[in-house]
């Protein structure tokens, strides 16, 4: 940060404000005080009959690799609202029964990643401008060389043991690098 956005000013530094413990931008002129807080990735884990819906990236990071749909969280929203949101932007397909899923602190990253189960309203989906291909795959015919992050990695893994319990309990944890 070099300038202030509340009165322009270029006197900011990076430390401890008064009554606070971590490192912040501070504006010495005007003692105004930036907050940064984490970024949240919102998706879905979305099943038709026994398959699960994956898209390839067409946009970078991770172009060219397959994930589920997800993408970032946006203001006035809910977390289910964005994940329905973010899985018809990637794939075109519209979703019902939403169940939260699986939750990840990536404190390395400052990013927190949410999926929810979800059955598709029916198996119409497609490639859009944030995916060059949207598949459905069996269990056996998941890429899994080829998925792009971790949080999607665990979060089919997990799901593929529930299903073999027939209970898909909450999960939250924390990956550190």
């Amino acid at each position: 940060m070099k300038f202030c956005s509340k009165c322009g000013s270029a006197n900011i530094e990076f430390k401890v404000p008064p009554d606070d413990n971590l490192r912040r931008y501070c504006c010495n002129d005007c003692n105004s005080i930036f907050y940064s807080n984490p970024n949240i990735v919102v998706g879905s884990l979305c099943t038709f009959e026994d398959k699960i819906l994956l898209c390839k990236r067409n946009i970078q990071p991770r172009l060219g690799m397959w994930t589920l749909p997800a993408g970032f969280f946006e203001n006035s929203e809910t977390l289910k609202d964005g994940a329905i949101r973010e899985t018809f932007e990637e794939t075109g397909a519209d979703i019902k029964n939403l169940q939260p899923y699986s939750l990840f602190s990536l404190t390395h990253i400052s990013q927190v990643h949410f999926f929810y189960l979800a059955d598709l309203v029916e198996p119409n989906y497609g490639p859009t401008a944030e995916s060059s291909e949207v598949e459905l795959f069996t269990e056996e015919d998941i890429p899994w060389d080829e998925i792009a992050f971790p949080t999607v990695y665990k979060t089919l893994k997990y799901f593929l043991e529930d299903r073999k319990k027939g209970n898909f309990p909450f999960r939250e944890e924390a990956i550190k690098l």
